[in-house]
């Protein structure tokens, strides 16, 4: 399904894009963290590199990607 209005897929959208953005602050702020107090949240609830904080950073980053390819598509639509 396509929605001429914003040139994206629908049904998920406003779901995908509040994902997404719960993700990204999430992850925004474990980096603020990082850099302000060399403090790994993800790391320290999940395990250093385990499979846990592999699957929380891969879920950031892919909320990333997306957060970036909305923004590409609106940028070319406007």
């Amino acid at each position: 399904m396509i929605n001429n209005t914003y040139n994206s897929v629908t049904p998920l959208s406003s779901y995908s894009r509040l994902s997404a953005n719960i993700l990204a602050i999430i992850g925004a702020l474990n980096w603020g963290l990082v850099g302000i107090f060399k403090f790994d949240l993800v790391a320290f609830l999940f395990g250093e590199m385990s499979t846990g904080s592999r699957a929380v950073y891969t879920l950031v980053g892919l909320a990333g990607l997306y957060l970036l390819i909305t923004l590409v598509q609106r940028a070319i639509n406007n």
